[in-house]
C-alpha cells in the first residue's frame, strides 16, 4: 500500500480547495434585474462603456410593479438609469422624456442620459475578479433607487443607492419642473447638479479644479450627500461611494420605498403587475409587459421564474427595510 507523505497531502488539499473555489465562482454571466416600484411608468435605459458590448436592450418601457431581467457578459461595464415622463411613437420609437432622455428615442443605442438622472454604474469582474459598482447623482437626480447584489460569492458585499426623494427638497435654482415646456402640472421632476445648472469649473471639477485636491464638495453636492450618504455626489467622492462584490446578479429597484406601487397602480400595458402574495396558490413572480414589438424579443426574459432568481414582493420589502436603515441620513 502506497503511503502519501505530507507534501503530497498538501498538494492534494490545495488542488481540491482550488476546485471547490472555482466551482463556487459564478460561471454564467451576471444579470441585472430591474424593478419599477414607482406608482407610474418609467423607461429604463442602458449604456455600455468603451470596449464592452451593449446589453440586449438599451431602452424599454417598464410599467408600475413590473420587472425585467437583462443578461450581461463577463467584464461588462456601463450605466443603467430610468427615464420619466416619456412619450414614444409606437412605430418609430421616436419620442421625448422629461428626465434621463437619450437622443429622443426608446432604444438609446449608445446615447447617454441627459441630466439630471440617477445612475447605477458597474464594472463586472472576469472570473474571480470583483465587480465595482456605485450609484451616482453627480449628473443630478430624477428618481430614488437601490442596487443590491444577489447570490453573493465570498461575502463582504453591500447594497448602495439613494432612497431619499431629493426632488422634494431640491433648491429652486436646480429644479427641473414639469410643464416648463409643455404646460404640465408644475411639480419638480428632477434636480440638476450644480455643474449642469451653472457650468462653473468649481462645480464641474474641470479646468484648474480637475483633481481631488482642488475640487471639493460644494454646498449643493453636500445637500445631495446628506440626503444619500452612499451615493456619488461629486466627481471625487470615491471614498464613501464605490463598492466591490462578486455576485451572480444585481437587483436594481426604482422608487424602492414606495409601498403601494404594486397592486394599487393604474392599469398599464397589458394589465400585468405583481401577483398577489399569500395563499390560494397564486404566483408571486413579477411579470413584464408584452414586448413582442421591440428588439427585446428573444433576448431578455419575459418572465423571471423562481428558478432564475425571481424578485418577489417579500424580497423587495426585505431589501428596502435593510437598506433604508443604512442609506438614510
Amino acid at each position: 500500500m502506497k503511503v502519501i507523505n505530507n507534501n503530497q497531502r498538501l498538494f492534494i488539499f490545495i488542488y481540491l480547495s482550488s476546485l471547490i473555489s472555482l466551482s463556487l465562482i459564478p460561471s454564467s454571466s451576471c444579470a441585472f434585474i430591474v424593478t419599477n416600484n414607482c406608482p407610474y411608468t418609467i423607461w429604463p435605459a442602458t449604456l455600455a462603456g468603451a470596449g464592452t458590448p451593449p446589453l440586449p436592450t438599451t431602452g424599454f418601457r417598464l410599467d408600475s410593479g413590473q420587472t425585467l431581467k437583462i443578461p450581461s457578459t463577463p467584464g461588462w461595464s456601463g450605466r443603467i438609469w430610468a427615464r420619466t415622463g416619456c412619450a414614444f411613437d409606437e412605430t418609430t420609437g421616436v419620442g421625448l422624456c422629461q428626465t434621463g432622455d437619450c437622443g429622443r428615442r426608446l432604444e438609446c443605442d449608445g446615447m447617454g442620459a441627459s441630466p439630471p438622472a440617477s445612475l447605477f454604474e458597474i464594472t463586472l469582474g472576469v472570473g474571480d475578479q470583483k465587480d465595482f459598482y456605485d450609484v451616482s447623482i453627480v449628473d443630478g437626480y430624477n428618481l430614488p433607487l437601490i442596487a443590491a447584489p444577489i447570490g453573493v460569492f465570498g461575502g463582504g458585499c453591500n447594497a448602495t443607492g439613494c432612497v431619499s426623494d431629493i426632488n422634494m427638497g431640491c433648491p429652486r435654482e436646480l429644479q427641473v419642473v414639469d410643464g416648463e415646456e409643455n404646460g404640465g402640472g408644475g411639480g419638480v421632476v428632477g434636480c440638476k447638479s450644480a455643474c449642469e445648472a451653472f457650468g462653473l469649473d468649481q462645480y464641474c471639477c474641470s479646468g484648474e479644479f480637475a483633481n481631488p485636491n482642488t475640487c471639493r464638495p460644494s454646498i449643493y453636492s453636500s445637500i445631495f450627500k446628506m440626503a444619500c450618504p452612499r451615493a456619488y455626489s461629486y466627481a471625487f467622492d470615491d471614498g464613501t461611494s464605490t463598492f466591490t462584490c462578486k455576485a451572480y446578479d444585481y437587483a436594481i429597484i426604482f422608487c424602492p420605498t414606495y409601498s403601494s406601487a404594486a397592486g394599487n397602480s393604474s392599469s398599464s400595458g397589458n394589465g400585468t403587475r405583481w401577483s398577489g402574495g399569500g395563499g390560494g396558490g397564486e404566483s408571486t413572480e413579477p411579470v413584464i409587459q408584452d414586448i413582442s414589438r421591440s428588439k427585446l424579443e428573444g433576448k431578455v426574459s419575459k418572465t423571471v421564474s423562481s428558478s432564475t432568481l425571481a424578485i418577489p414582493k417579500l424580497l423587495i420589502n426585505f431589501i428596502v427595510f435593510f437598506i433604508s436603515f443604512n442609506l438614510s441620513p
